[in-house]
């Protein structure tokens, strides 16, 4: 009797995504796969790398010439957060996408092997398993999602009573709602976004990484924006994948407020959403205790808590984002003070290395 063949060994490589063909390749493989997100596609990682300048990899593992996993990376490089290697750079998920726990495994030692490579103290795995070496990181952000309903009236009805009841004000007053990729809607929505994040605290992403997702994704990224007098008082940055819509970048200005558009854009999205015969929406991830997470959980979206995977070299520590550390509360109270026009000029040059 013939003794059965030798499994083949699982071969790791860092592959060039510009190239048209081998981008085809693991745009097939993510859509095929389960647990394949739109952050484990190459156009993320070179939207990334066009917006903010950040250096991107992409490891693959093969068997036999067959792709069996992926991971893509990006080096985080900033003087104020220190440096890292993330999957994927700019993403809530990501992280390590194989068909079986030896490709798994082989990623991640690759992954290790080039955060030290590349002089990146940390790597750290938004999603996917938690492979041997590395720490487990979780119960600090929960991404949150709504099942869309049948038609506009039964989505409506899905939402909390007092939240319909601000959405149908909203529609009483009928501000202008619009969905582009212009530059206009690309001005409105870092406008927008950039004072509703920098009365959080936070600095605001390039201008030019929207642009760059717009070209990465045509036809599967869009922003929507409701306005009021004239000008833009809410937007939310779309993307599309699989079944699932995500509004990924999204806030409003204080003006907002008064006319509900906070409330309306989410109904509208949602209606896109269910236009497109997407199944879900994926409202991004928030971080527990926040103001954001707060006001997701008053909507009745379902709350998944967020598990990443962290390793550090030896004597070192992963960095540390969390708002709610008491070391970044005096910067983020003087941020909130800033002026506008300067917290949006500051704000891209800093919020490139958050990542």
């Amino acid at each position: 009797m013939n003794a059965p063949a030798p499994a083949l060994a699982v071969a790791v490589r860092a592959i060039d995504t510009k190239d048209a063909a081998q981008a085809a390749r693991l745009d097939a493989f993510v859509a095929e796969h389960p647990e394949g997100t739109i952050f484990h596609r190459p156009g993320w990682g070179r939207g990334v790398e066009q917006g903010c300048g950040q250096r991107g990899q992409y490891l693959v593992a093969e068997r036999g010439g067959a792709l069996v996993g992926c991971l893509p990376l990006t080096e985080m490089r900033s003087p104020l957060f220190g440096n890292a290697l993330v999957s994927t750079g700019f993403g809530t998920g990501g992280g390590i996408l194989a068909e079986s726990d030896t490709a798994a495994r082989a990623l991640a030692e690759a992954g290790w092997r080039a955060a030290e490579s590349a002089g990146c103290g940390t790597i750290e795995l938004r999603g996917g398993p938690v492979p041997e070496g590395f720490a487990r990181r979780e119960g600090f952000a929960s991404r949150f999602e709504r099942s869309l309903a049948a038609d506009e009236e039964t989505l409506l009805k899905l939402i909390p009573r007092r939240q319909r009841a601000e959405v149908r004000r909203a529609l009483a007053v009928a501000p202008l709602t619009t969905v582009g990729t212009d530059r206009a809607h690309v001005e409105a929505h870092f406008r927008v976004y950039g004072e509703s994040v920098r009365n959080l605290g936070t600095p605001v992403f390039p201008r030019r990484l929207f642009e760059a997702m717009l070209d990465a994704f045509p036809g599967e990224a869009e922003i929507v924006a409701v306005w009021h007098d004239g000008h833009a008082v809410a937007t939310h940055f779309n993307f599309y994948f699989k079944d699932v819509c995500l509004p990924f970048w999204g806030g409003g200005t204080r003006e907002a407020r008064t006319c509900r558009a906070n409330d309306l854009i989410w109904f509208e999205v949602m209606l896109r959403a269910l236009g497109r015969g997407c199944r879900t929406v994926d409202f991004g991830r928030s971080k527990v205790g926040t103001g954001p997470w707060q006001r997701k959980k008053i909507w009745g979206f379902e709350e998944v808590p967020l598990v990443y995977a962290v390793r550090a070299g030896a004597g070192g520590a992963p960095r540390e984002l969390d708002p709610k550390d008491p070391k970044y509360r005096l910067k983020i109270a003087l941020w909130k003070k800033l002026p506008l026009w300067a917290a949006n000029r500051i704000g891209p040059l800093i919020a490139r290395g958050l990542g």
